[in-house]
């Protein structure tokens, strides 16, 4: 099969296995505490979902970290994640505060990432935050925003301000590992963000990467280098 017809595919698949996971969502309400290890060695994981996405989109990923050992921790708080990049940091600060979280990483899926960055530049003199492992997350943006003239959507284009601020950060990028793969329907020109240790696997799609196991290696490294102060390189 030709890159088109396998893109095309990967389009179709990636849509399927998305509706399926917000349904899975809305039906079976997984508890998250079944995902905390408090008594974990290791940094504390913090889950932030893309856009629209419940915590609970990235289940998969979840039960790769705790099988790790990783203690999981579920900011229910973002809900579908629709506000702006500020507000939805805001929740995750007073998560982190409330929850009483010492050195954590951040693993994040699409506008997860932009919310990680910004508290990665909140965070930037401090041990709190150790870094970021980001799985298909719009650094530049995506020209596909022109096409849903919604608020939410528009934090997306290339040029908004809100993306413009955070491009402006780049000293925090050492301390972000950028997964990405061959072709994301969402983000056309792709996930590579200067100056992070950027990690380019054979995965289509935007959502589907979000079951793979492959993909989830790549995080569970990836959560590694950043708790070793590892990431870019």
């Amino acid at each position: 099969m030709t890159d088109l017809g396998l893109n095309l595919s990967a389009w179709i698949r990636d849509y399927a296995y998305a509706l399926r996971w917000q349904v899975s969502g809305l039906l079976r309400g997984p508890d998250p505490q079944a995902y905390r290890r408090p008594d974990s060695e290791e940094p504390t994981v913090l889950l932030l979902p893309g856009i629209y996405e419940t915590w609970s989109f990235m289940l998969p990923v979840a039960d790769a970290l705790r099988e790790a050992g990783y203690d999981v921790h579920a900011v229910v708080d973002l809900g579908y994640n629709g506000g702006t990049i500020a507000d939805m940091a805001d929740l995750v600060e007073e998560h982190i505060r409330r929850e009483g979280i010492g050195r954590c990483v951040l693993v994040a899926h699409s506008k997860g990432g932009l919310i990680g960055k910004l508290l990665l530049t909140r965070r930037l003199d401090t041990d709190l935050v150790l870094g970021m492992v980001t799985l298909n997350t719009p650094f530049e943006g995506s020209p596909l925003a022109r096409l849903l003239p919604l608020p939410a959507i528009r934090l997306f284009l290339p040029r908004s301000p809100e993306l413009a601020e955070l491009g402006a950060s780049h000293q925090v990028n050492r301390r972000i590992v950028s997964i990405y793969g061959r072709f994301d329907p969402h983000i056309p020109g792709g996930s590579h963000l200067e100056g992070a240790h950027n990690v380019q696997l054979g995965s289509r799609g935007h959502f589907l990467p979000l079951g793979r196991a492959r993909v989830h290696e790549a995080i569970l490294e990836g959560v590694r280098r950043v708790s070793h102060g590892q990431a870019a390189g």
